[in-house]
Order: C-alpha cells, then structure tokens, then sequence
C-alpha cells in the first residue's frame, strides 16, 4: 500500500506540476494589458529627468562620452555588405560548431544536431561608436561598442531515441562592449600577430526560443533565468582581464632577422636536353629560398647551348638555415609562349657547413617526389658554388632588404661598365581599338628587344628579362618602352597598333641599382606597366 501510494504521489506532482505550467503560459498570455496607445513625440527639452535616463541607454556612446569616435562609414559600408557577411558568418558558424556538436552529442546519447536554417536576418549589427587606445607597446587597442537587434531564423532540429525535436531562435539582440587588442604589430602584412578579444562588462543577450511551435521564453521565470545564465557563462570566459585569443600567425617567424648570407655561383650545365623543335635549348636559371616571398633570381639565357656556361654570382639573405633550402629550376626561354621547365633541384642550407665554399653537381630532376619514377630519366646536370656566411653578433644587421641587393654583373663585364636588366612583369587596364595582342618593345642605344605576345588580355603578364652590356653607366641615357598588339589575323587591315608608351630614364637606375615600379603608359587612358631594372657592375 505504501509503494502505490508513493507512485500515485509522484504521479500526481507531474500532472499538477504540468497542468500548472500550462496555466500560468495561458495567463501570461490572455491576461496582457489591451488598452495600448500610440506613443507621444514631444521635444527632447520637454521631458523630466527620469525620462531622460530613461533614454539614455539608447543615445549613442559618442554623444554621451567625447572619447568614442563615431564610425557611420563603418556602419555604411557592414549595411552594404551585410548580405555576403551574413552567409560567410553562418558558414563559419557551420564548419565551427559540426566537428564541437559531434564530440559532444555521444555523451548525451543524442543521434544528432544539425542547422537545419542558420542565418541573422536582413537587419545587420551597428556601432554605436568606437574607442582607440594609445599605449607604448606594440599592440592597438580598440573598443567597439556593438548592437544587434536583429530578424535571424535559427533552426535546430535534434534527433534522439527516434524522435525528432525543433528548437527556433528569433528576435536576437546583443548589446556589447569588447575589447579587441591587435598584438604584436609587426612589419609584414597583415602587420599583427594575435586578435585578443575580452569583454568589459557583462552584455545584454535577449532571444526568442521557440520548441516545437511555442514560445518557451514566455514561461514565467524561465526568460529571466536564461539571461542571466548565458550573462554569467560568457563573463566567467571573456570577461577582462580573461580574453578569446586568436593567432593570425606566428609572430617568431614574422619577426625573424637575417642570420647569414647565401652566395650561389652558377657555374655550367652538362647534357642538357634538346627542347626545341629547329634547334637545341635556349636554358638559364632560376634560384629561389624558400620560405620567402621575393620573385626567384635568374641567370642570363645561353641560345643554341646544351652545355652552357654562366659563372654568375648571386646573394640571398637567410633568416633560418635549418629549415629554408634554395630551389634551382632550369627553364628553355622561348620567345612565343611560356618558358619550358628542363629540371629542378633542391639543397637544403642545413647540408651546408658554415664559411664553408663548396661545389655542387646536382642532377637536374623533373620534381623532388623520391618515387616518381620519371626522375630515373636523365636531364643533364648543373655545376653550381654556394657559400653560408652566418653573421657574427656584431654583424647582424637591424633591417636588410633582400629585394635591394642586386647581384654582381658576370666575367668580362667591361671595367667602368656594367650590365642594365630590364624585367618587364606586367601591364594593366591597356585596351586596344581594334584588337588586344600585346607584346613590350624595348629600344635602348638603338638595340631592340621584344617580348613574348599575349593574346587577348588587357593584363597581361610576361616576366620575360633582358641584358644591355654597356662599357660605361647610363646615367644620362634612357630606355623606350612601347606595348604592341599585333593582329592574330592574317590581312594588311590594322595589322599592329600602339597600346602606349614611356620613356624612364636611367639615372635613378645607376644611383639606386635597383628600381621596380610601375609606369603609366602615354596615349593610353588607364594603361599601366611595371618594370624593374637592376645596374649591375662587377665591384
């Protein structure tokens, strides 16, 4: 008797407790006040002190404190690309939250938790103002002041014991003031290592949570209790001094100094193969350190040669010798189409002994894959001398910018004179009237020199390289740079036009011994072009 009475006691607290649920939600509901009127407009000027605090809330932080900034070109610009930013953010949100709710669902014996809509509404965040922090550290410091009243329609639908629930997000709003510290700031884009965010009070999060059709936020207590628990776990989290920190990158290899110099001298190549259909090779070098964004470093061409000398000397600067390698591609220049690849190489600077000159045959490679075995296949070799010279302390230089040193001119450069490089990289925005085929032509002393033709492209790009041996410095000479486009049809009908030209001097050249910039074309009416030009001499 005691035991049925104890189930029908338990029993009867869950209907009672049910039933009273049910109840007080109808009469949350039904018993709302309905006599509702329009609000008044009246001038600021005429209302109380306590209706002024009570619109204080909603004043925008850069009337009420004069150190927050006002961002409406931030707000205009979040209004225009909120459509893109609200699927980027939801897609994020996706792949963030998929691998965290399977690790978590299989304690809980839940079968699964999917999105089955996830996105914020058409009404996109706003900032209220924004604070900038001075500080003697290398960091920024900013604090946004955030709102989101927004429309989003979150669904998400849970399966478990072969059921299937729904639980919907509506009338989200977020009101917060982070603090978000951009550190260490550093010379190489995008010039910040870490994101640190915190929050500097507890934010106000306000929601809508719909299961199964109804309003679960409207049970009595229950809205207040969620506020507070969602205040209370993000403010033990993030609240400052505590922060969310994110690493954009590693701020020790950002912020690596040079420790050495690589000298490379290329010295010849053997059993070249043959690449060209009516005649042999036309083969030069590229070099290139790994781990460095700088464009590769090249040889001069040897035409009709399968066993071509150089003797050319090159340097690099090297920051970490235990993990960077210098990478050597022997390319057959051809002057229609791209540059074929002959082989590669590779050599690991930590194989190198410091201070050490040492000589090198390396067999030219089709890639560095062990098993593959098109490698079994001979391409010929490449005789080249490196050198490491580690700084000493006294030696390490505070700043060093690789892309200015130029390397020396070859043997049997003429004493007083010198080599001029001319690389032409790119042109853009350059548009034909009848048709756009460009090639660059180049006439320096009466010595013409062209590039490849590109078809069809209003930017094109080349990387082709050309060297004027001169027995004095050009310093008050200068260089013709003119883009062509020539017809892919054979006819006498507008056979080549002019795309635009430029004329640089060279002076700047001889005194910087190295210039990479890009020109605007005469007689075009957007046209650019970049060309970089080196002075070498043999001291």
């Amino acid at each position: 008797m005691g035991l049925l009475s104890s189930v029908l006691g338990v029993f009867g607290f869950g209907i009672g407790t049910s039933v009273g649920l049910v109840i007080g939600y109808y009469m949350f509901i039904y018993f709302l006040p309905t006599d509702v009127k329009d609000p008044k407009i009246r001038p600021l000027i005429e209302e109380d002190s306590k209706t002024l605090q009570r619109l204080l809330p909603e004043i925008p932080l850069w009337v009420k404190n004069p150190d927050f900034d006002r961002v409406d070109w931030l707000n205009k610009f979040i209004e225009n690309m909120w459509p893109y930013l609200d699927t980027a953010i939801c897609t994020t949100a996706r792949n963030i939250a998929k691998p965290i709710i399977s690790e978590q669902i299989p304690k809980y014996k839940i079968q699964s938790v999917e999105f089955e809509t996830l996105t914020l509404g058409t009404l996109p965040p706003t900032f209220q103002g924004m604070k900038v922090y001075v500080t003697d550290e290398k960091e920024l410091i900013m604090e946004p002041a955030f709102k989101l009243a927004g429309n989003p329609n979150i669904i998400i639908a849970v399966k478990a014991f072969g059921l299937k629930a729904t639980v919907q997000v509506v009338d989200l709003q977020v009101f917060a003031v982070p603090r978000i510290t951009l550190k260490p700031l550093l010379n190489v884009f995008p010039c910040f290592a870490n994101i640190c965010v915190s929050l500097m009070e507890k934010p106000h999060v306000d929601f809508g949570l719909k299961l199964l059709g109804a309003d679960v936020m409207a049970i009595p207590g229950l809205y207040r209790f969620v506020q507070e628990l969602i205040k209370d776990q993000v403010a033990k989290m993030y609240l400052w001094p505590k922060a969310l920190e994110v690493q954009i990158m590693d701020p020790t290899q950002a912020m690596k100094k040079p420790v050495g110099i690589l000298d490379v001298k290329v010295l010849r190549a053997m059993k070249l193969k043959k690449k060209d259909l009516l005649g042999k090779s036309d083969p030069y070098v590229k070099l290139k350190l790994t781990e460095e964004k700088l464009n590769a470093k090249k040889t001069t061409v040897k035409h009709s040669n399968l066993n071509p000398e150089w003797n050319e000397d090159f340097n690099f600067v090297v920051k970490d010798p235990n993990t960077q390698a210098l990478e050597i591609n022997v390319h057959d220049w051809d002057q229609i189409g791209t540059h074929e690849k002959m082989g590669m190489n590779v050599v690991p600077l930590k194989d190198l002994t410091p201070d050490e000159p040492k000589v090198l045959t390396l067999d030219l490679l089709k890639n560095m894959d062990p098993n593959d075995p098109q490698n079994e296949k001979s391409r010929g070799q490449l005789v080249m001398e490196v050198l490491y010279k580690p700084f000493k302390e006294d030696e390490i230089p505070n700043d060093i910018d690789d892309c200015s040193m130029v390397q020396k001119a070859p043997e049997g450069t003429p004493a007083g004179g010198g080599l001029l490089v001319v690389i032409v990289h790119e042109a853009e925005d350059i548009e034909g009237k009848y048709h756009t085929n460009p090639h660059v032509r180049l006439l320096f002393r009466g010595e013409e020199r062209k590039t490849k033709r590109v078809k069809k492209s209003r930017d094109p790009r080349w990387e082709d390289e050309f060297q004027f041996m001169v027995d004095e410095p050009p310093t008050n000479d200068k260089i013709h740079v003119e883009v062509i486009s020539t017809s892919s049809r054979i006819g006498l009908l507008h056979p080549k036009e002019s795309l635009g030209y430029v004329t640089i001097n060279l002076a700047d050249v001889v005194s910087n011994r190295r210039i990479n910039e890009k020109y605007h074309l005469i007689d075009s009416k957007n046209g650019r072009i970049q060309i970089e030009m080196q002075w070498r001499t043999s001291s």
